[in-house]
C-alpha cells in the first residue's frame, strides 16, 4: 500500500498529460478531463488502477458551456461569436457532444443524381429539450421518425454557429442521413462580424473556414448551411466565392461525404435581396460550394427559370418550402404537396423548412396522427433510400417513451426522452391491395407497450375473403448478403387473432443468386423468399436464440431465421399475414413489432472486447435531509463515469449502478454485488451521473457504491456481466463532519477498474442498495426527478450525535 510521495507523482503525470497535445482528433474526442483527480495508489502490484483521494464538498463549478448550471447534466452547444469561433478548440468536456459514428452506408448515394429531400428543423429557437445529451424527462417531446423520406437534415438556429444536438447526428446518421448545422449572421451585427472575417485577405476568411471543418469533424457531423443574411460591403461579398470554395475543399478533405450549402439571400452586389430562384444575381455562390437552398416565396415561373441556371447540376438546388405557410406561397401545411408537386415535375431537390409545425401548431394529443398525415401526403413525392449494411437490428424505438422496459421486462416508469436511442424506424403509412380488394395494412408507432425501449410498432390490417394473406414492406434495404444470416423477430398479436405472421425478404442481383438451391438468373428480378425457422442453433448462439419460438414476458413472441444464400443482394423486408387454416371469413387483425434483426452468422463468432479502463472524475457530493423527521441523513453523489472501448462495434452503453455488500475493510475477502439497477444509456465512453442517492457512512465504516457499464453490440445480443467495465467508491464520513454535520468536510474516495479480477474489497456492515428505487435516483433519460445543483442543502444533525439538540424539522 502506497501514501507518502504519491499524490506528486500523479500530479505530475496529470500536468504532463494537460502539456503534451493529442495527435489526433480521435485521441482528442478520448480524453479524459482531469477534474478533481487527488489520487493516492492503493494497489500498486495490480494489473489495475486503485486509487484513493480525498474530496470536500466546497462547489467546483462545470464549465457552463458543456453542463447545465442547474443539474450538471451534459448539454449541447452553440458559438454566439466570431470571437468564441475562432477561440475553439477541442477539449476534454467537447466529448460527450461527439456523434457514435459517421452515417450508414445507404443506397443510392448522396452523390447520385437523383433528387433529393432535406429537412430543415427550426424549432422554438433551438436547444430545447434535445439539448440534454443522456435524455431528460420530457414528457411530450417533438420527436421525428420519417427518415427513409429524407436524405439530408439541417438544424437550424439563429445563433452564429449552430452545432447540431448529437441526438439528432446520431438518430439521422442510423438512418443513412447526414447532418449539417448552421452558420448565420442577421442584422447589423451580422454585417459587423461579416466585414470583419470577409473584408480582409484570405487568412481571415480561411480562419473561419478552418474552425467550421474542424468542428463538423470533431463532433462527426456532415458540414454546413451558410446563411448570410444581411447587406456586405464590396470587399466582403467579393470574397464570399472564395471562402465557400475553401470551406467546401477542405471540408471534402476532411469529412467523406461532406455539404456546403449556401441559402438565397445575398446577391453578387452585396444586398440583401432574395431571389427565389437561381439566376445570374447569385449564381457565383452556387457555383462555389455543393448546393443552393432557395428562397420560399417562389411560383412555377421561377422553377423555369432556374432549370436554365442549374444545367446537369439540378438535384443540387434545393426549393425552400416554408410548412408554416408565411408569405406568398404555393403550398403549406397540409398543402405541401402542392410545393412538392411542382418542384419534382422540373426535377429539383427540396428543402422543407420547419415541418415542425405540426407540434407547434396543432394539438399534441394528436401528434402522431398529425405528423404521419403530413408526410403520408408528401409520400408519392419523397423517394426512399436504402440501408446497406449488416448487422440490422431495431426495436423500433422512438427514443422516447413514459416507462422503459428491456427484454420485455419494465425497468423504469415515468416519461423519458432520448433522441440518440432512436432505433432505426420502418416505412410507416396505409398500404391497400390492388385491384378492388378490400385488403389493407397500416403502421403506426407505438408508445403503449414495447419490447425493448420505449415503443413498438403496431401494425393493423384486415385479409378480405379473397385472398390467403397481405403483406407489408417495412424497410427498403440494398445489402450484399454473407453465405449464412440470422434473422429474427420478435412479435405479438392483439386480441383473439390467429393469422400467421411471418417475415419474408427480397432478394436479387445483377448476377446469379443462388437461395436454397434456387438459382434467380435474370438482373431484373427480384424473389421474395420466407426463411425456414432455425430449430436447432449453432451452440455458440444458443444464448442469443434461446428465447426463439417461445412464449416470452408480456405475451412477446420470438421466432428466428437461418438464409443461407450465396451471391445475393437483400432488397427489401416485409411482414406476411396469412388468414388461420380453414378460415373463409375476413380477418382483422393487430399485431405489435418488438424487434427485428438480420445478422452476419459469422460476426456472431466474432468476440467482442471488454470495457476497459472505467475511471471517474468530476467528482462531488452533496447532503441532503430524509424527507421525514428522524429519516437518515444522505449524501447526493455526481460523478462523470470514463471508459475504453472500440465505438464501431457498439450500439449504446448501459449504465448501472449495484448494491454494496456486507464487509468490513479494503482489504478484507470480494464484495458481492447485487442486482444491477439502470441508471442511463451512453453513446460515447463517457457519462454523468448526477445527483445519485446514497446512504452516508456510519463512523468509522466505508460506504461503497458500484458503477457497471454494459455494452450493447450493434447484433443486438446480450453480453455476459464479466464482460462489462466496473468502478467503485468507497467514502467514508470524518469524525469531524459526523458530529457536526458541516458542508465543510471531506470524503475519502476509492475507485477501480474491473476489466480484470476486482481488487478484494467489500463494504460497511448492514448497507442498504445504494440505488433506491425511487425515481428521484434514476439517471435523467429514465425520467428522473429531482435536480442535483451545486450547493449543498442541509440536513438537520443526526439524532443519534446531537441528543441535546431538540428535534425539529429544517427546511431543505
Amino acid at each position: 500500500m502506497e501514501e507518502a510521495g504519491t499524490g506528486t507523482r500523479t500530479a505530475a503525470r496529470r500536468q504532463g498529460r494537460r502539456m503534451r497535445a493529442p495527435a489526433t482528433l480521435e485521441k482528442q474526442r478520448d480524453r479524459r478531463p482531469a477534474g478533481r483527480l487527488t489520487r493516492r495508489r492503493i494497489e500498486e502490484d495490480r494489473e489495475e488502477a486503485v486509487f484513493r483521494e480525498v474530496v470536500s464538498f466546497t462547489p467546483d463549478p462545470l464549465p457552463v458551456r458543456y453542463y447545465d448550471k442547474d443539474t450538471t447534466r451534459p448539454i449541447s452547444f452553440y458559438l454566439s461569436s466570431l470571437e468564441e469561433l475562432l477561440a475553439w478548440r477541442p477539449d476534454a468536456e467537447d466529448g460527450f457532444n461527439v456523434a457514435l459514428g459517421p452515417p450508414e452506408c445507404r443506397q443510392p448515394p448522396l452523390s447520385s443524381r437523383r433528387p433529393r429531400t432535406l429537412m430543415c428543423h427550426d424549432m422554438m429557437g433551438g436547444y430545447l429539450d434535445d439539448k440534454f445529451i443522456q435524455g431528460s424527462a420530457t414528457q411530450t417531446p417533438y420527436s421525428f421518425y420519417h427518415w427513409q423520406y429524407i436524405d439530408i437534415f439541417v438544424y437550424f438556429s439563429h445563433h452564429t454557429v449552430t452545432i447540431p444536438p448529437v441526438g439528432w447526428t446520431n438518430a439521422a446518421h442510423r438512418h443513412g442521413v447526414c447532418v449539417l448545422g448552421t452558420f448565420i449572421t442577421e442584422w447589423k451585427d451580422g454585417e459587423r462580424l461579416c466585414q470583419a472575417f470577409l473584408a480582409g485577405d484570405e487568412h481571415s476568411y480561411r480562419a473561419v473556414a478552418d474552425q467550421l471543418v474542424l468542428i463538423a469533424q470533431f463532433f462527426r457531423f456532415d458540414g454546413w448551411l451558410i446563411n448570410i443574411e444581411n447587406s456586405l460591403s464590396l470587399a466582403a461579398v467579393g470574397n464570399v466565392p472564395h471562402f465557400l470554395q475553401y470551406l467546401t475543399s477542405q471540408l471534402h478533405q476532411q469529412v467523406p461525404g461532406g455539404l456546403v450549402l449556401w441559402y438565397d439571400s445575398v446577391v453578387s452586389s452585396g444586398q440583401l435581396k432574395w431571389q427565389n430562384e437561381l439566376n445570374e444575381q447569385n449564381r457565383v455562390f452556387f457555383d462555389a460550394c455543393d448546393g443552393f437552398f432557395t428562397n420560399y416565396n417562389w411560383r412555377e415561373e421561377h422553377l423555369e427559370r432556374t432549370l436554365g441556371q442549374a444545367g446537369e447540376r439540378r438535384a443540387d438546388v434545393y426549393v425552400g418550402v416554408d410548412v408554416f405557410a408565411r408569405g406568398n406561397v404555393v403550398g403549406g401545411r397540409f398543402d405541401t404537396n402542392k410545393s412538392l408537386e411542382l418542384i419534382r415535375k422540373h426535377g429539383f431537390s427540396a428543402a422543407l423548412f420547419a415541418p415542425g409545425w405540426v407540434y407547434e401548431c396543432l394539438e399534441k394529443g394528436n401528434f402522431f396522427q398529425n405528423q404521419d398525415k403530413f408526410w403520408s401526403l408528401l409520400e408519392r413525392y419523397l423517394p426512399t433510400h436504402s440501408i446497406c449494411s449488416l448487422p440490422f437490428v431495431t426495436s423500433f424505438c422512438l427514443g422516447m417513451g413514459t416507462r422503459r422496459v428491456y427484454y420485455g421486462q419494465e425497468e423504469a416508469v415515468g416519461p423519458w426522452y432520448h433522441p440518440s436511442a432512436q432505433e432505426i424506424q420502418p416505412l410507416f403509412g396505409e398500404h391497400r391491395l390492388e385491384g378492388d380488394g378490400q385488403g389493407w395494412v397500416k403502421t403506426h408507432c407505438c408508445l403503449e407497450d414495447a419490447w425493448n425501449g420505449g415503443s413498438s410498432l403496431l401494425i393493423r390490417g384486415l385479409i378480405p375473403p379473397e385472398v390467403g394473406n397481405v403483406a407489408v414492406r417495412l424497410f427498403s434495404l440494398q445489402v450484399p448478403v454473407p453465405p449464412k444470416i440470422f434473422v429474427s423477430l420478435v412479435y405479438k398479436l392483439e386480441g383473439p387473432s390467429a393469422v400467421g405472421v411471418a417475415l419474408e425478404l427480397t432478394t436479387g442481383d445483377a448476377g446469379s443468386c443462388h437461395v436454397g438451391g434456387i438459382s434467380v438468373l435474370s438482373a431484373e428480378t427480384s424473389s421474395r423468399r420466407s426463411p425456414r425457422p432455425l430449430r436447432v442453433p449453432p451452440t455458440k448462439l444458443a444464448k442469443w436464440v434461446g428465447r426463439c419460438g417461445q412464449q416470452l414476458s408480456g405475451g412477446w413472441v420470438q421466432r428466428c431465421y437461418e438464409v443461407t444464400l450465396r451471391g445475393c443482394l437483400l432488397q427489401d423486408l416485409f411482414v406476411n399475414f396469412s388468414r388461420p387454416p380453414g378460415s373463409q371469413k375476413e380477418e382483422n387483425f393487430i399485431c405489435r413489432l418488438g424487434e427485428l434483426q438480420v445478422v452476419d452468422a459469422n460476426s456472431l463468432l466474432t468476440p467482442l472486447p471488454q470495457v476497459q479502463a472505467v475511471t471517474v472524475s468530476h467528482v462531488r457530493w452533496q447532503p441532503f435531509a430524509s424527507e421525514w423527521e428522524g429519516g437518515p441523513a444522505g449524501l447526493r453523489l455526481s460523478c462523470t463515469l470514463h471508459w475504453a472501448y472500440l465505438l464501431p462495434r457498439v450500439r449504446c452503453f448501459r449504465i448501472h449502478c449495484c448494491r454494496g455488500s456486507e464487509g468490513g475493510s479494503p482489504s478484507s475477502g470480494p464484495s458481492q454485488p447485487g442486482r444491477p439497477r439502470l441508471l442511463g444509456l451512453a453513446f460515447v465512453n463517457r457519462y454523468r451521473i448526477v445527483g445519485l442517492a446514497v446512504a452516508a457512512a456510519e463512523p468509522g465504516q466505508d460506504g461503497r457504491v458500484e458503477f457497471l457499464v454494459e455494452p450493447v453490440p450493434k447484433e443486438g445480443f446480450l453480453v455476459p456481466q464479466a464482460e462489462w467495465g466496473k468502478a467503485a467508491i468507497l467514502y467514508s464520513m470524518p469524525r469531524t463532519f459526523m458530529r457536526q454535520w458541516s458542508h465543510v468536510g471531506s470524503l475519502h474516495l476509492l475507485f477501480f477498474s474491473a476489466a480484470s479480477p476486482s481488487p478484494a474489497l467489500s463494504a460497511w456492515p448492514g448497507a442498504p442498495p445504494c440505488c433506491p428505487l425511487s425515481a428521484a435516483t434514476l439517471g435523467p433519460d429514465l425520467g428522473a426527478g429531482e435536480r442535483a445543483t451545486d450547493h449543498p442543502v442541509l440536513p438537520p444533525p443526526p439524532r443519534s450525535l446531537c441528543s441535546d439538540v431538540p428535534s425539529r424539522r429544517t427546511a431543505p
